[in-house]
């Protein structure tokens, strides 16, 4: 069975992996994720997937490799990215307060051995609650939003700000599991 690597220094994806038992080693990408743009935020999400998974595959011989990207997407149009400071996770906190959003995650798998590449995103949308100034600056307060895009962890504490999801649970958190393991299947990686 050819040996999985992810393309992610992402403690969540690596969390999300471990706990199906899934077999992998972990090789984090050197490029700049602000360097990727395509002509929509779907193509640059899926663009930024590949270009760590290729990045990663160039340093291999054989395995298959899986980059992933997450983005939220505002019905505006606007990206909330992986907010640095207090003040800009409290603003995207703010935009998000009493509205649905999606959160797009691009997946590319490469094998290297016999150059097979795969992309795909998934999209799940998240409908946020009315939120109080109080709960945002309460919230900023415990360093979870930072450097999570949009600003908030669905899997921790971020999981009180919202009132409901349409699509896969996994896919907010970075990695569409169920999508993800139908692809593998094509890879010889079986996760079932």
């Amino acid at each position: 069975m050819a040996k999985l690597v992810l393309a992610s220094g992402s403690p969540r994806r690596q969390e999300l992996l471990s706990m199906l038992g899934v077999d992998f080693k972990v090789i984090p990408p050197d490029i700049d994720e602000n360097d990727v743009v395509g002509q929509t935020p779907v193509e640059t999400v899926e663009l930024a997937a590949w270009t760590k998974a290729q990045w990663v595959a160039k340093q291999l011989a054989d395995g298959v490799v899986l980059g992933a990207d997450t983005i939220v997407l505002l019905d505006t149009g606007e990206v909330l990215g992986k907010p640095l400071e207090a003040g800009a996770a409290m603003e995207m906190l703010f935009s998000l307060s009493g509205r649905s959003h999606q959160v797009v995650t691009g997946v590319a798998l490469l094998d290297p051995s016999n150059d097979r590449m795969e992309v795909f995103h998934v999209v799940t949308r998240v409908f946020f609650r009315q939120l109080s100034s109080d709960e945002i600056h309460r919230y900023v307060a415990t360093g979870e939003p930072l450097d999570k895009a949009g600003a908030y962890g669905i899997q921790g504490k971020g999981s009180l700000l919202v009132e409901r999801i349409e699509g896969c649970y996994f896919n907010v958190v970075g990695l569409p599991l169920p999508r993800l393991g139908e692809v593998l299947r094509d890879f010889g990686i079986m996760l079932l």
